[in-house]
């Protein structure tokens, strides 16, 4: 099946070059100019994986974003300027998965998109739940009880934390966790991990996972 890529940016030469490098791929390609457009594409059209700008007009992309969280795990990546650090940060907290600054390079968003739909659209293996202390993950219907209450996480989310639970114990570092998580193919920086670690530590009660200083992450529950 054909993906569905939304593309939302106000600049109709960055949507112009980011859509005629997609359509080579073969992708169907829908897009938005503000906020409000970009919602309404996104539940009528349906998108594999959104193009989200921060700077919007009317409803920005972090607005954008909040609303999208509310009703979809659609994977998103957002565009951010130099200068939008601190949005950078607030954007995958909010729900964001991924993130390019711009000027980027379009060959390098068309890896990064391959990269993403080959894990999304994988087949899935059939896996047992995987249950510790104090977590029940089932990989099949990919939902998550922490004693016994569901957890709502996001598509990622879901990965990360399905990651370490598979090497319980086993400490990992930030590039372990982009191949496995995000792919062979990631070519971001390694800081997605730590926001998205802090989400799920959040959605956690800030337990479970411990940061091993200078290396990465270890998840431990065992008592």
């Amino acid at each position: 099946m054909t993906a569905k890529i939304l593309i939302v940016d106000d600049e109709p030469g960055i949507r112009n070059l980011i859509s005629a490098y997609l359509r080579k791929e073969g992708y169907q390609i829908y897009e938005a100019d503000d906020g409000l457009k970009a919602l309404q594409a996104a539940r009528s059209f349906k998108p594999d994986i959104i193009l989200l700008d921060i700077m919007l007009p009317g409803l920005d992309g972090l607005e954008v974003l909040s609303h999208l969280r509310r009703e979809s795990d659609v994977y998103v990546i957002l565009l951010t300027a130099k200068n939008e650090e601190t949005d950078k940060v607030i954007g995958l907290s909010v729900g964001g998965d991924d993130y390019l600054t711009k000027p980027f390079s379009p060959r390098e968003l068309v890896a990064r998109i391959k990269a993403v739909l080959r894990r999304l659209q994988s087949p899935s293996l059939k896996n047992s739940p995987l249950t510790t202390q104090h977590l029940r993950l089932d990989p099949d219907s990919r939902q998550v009880w922490l004693e016994n209450q569901p957890l709502d996480l996001t598509t990622l989310e879901f990965d990360l934390l399905l990651t370490f639970l598979r090497h319980h114990g086993q400490v990992l570092s930030r590039e372990q966790l982009l191949e496995q998580v995000w792919g062979t193919s990631y070519f971001g920086e390694t800081r997605v991990v730590d926001v998205h670690v802090g989400n799920i530590r959040r959605k956690l009660d800030n337990r479970f996972i411990s940061t091993v200083r200078g290396i990465g992450y270890r998840f431990e529950d065992r008592s």
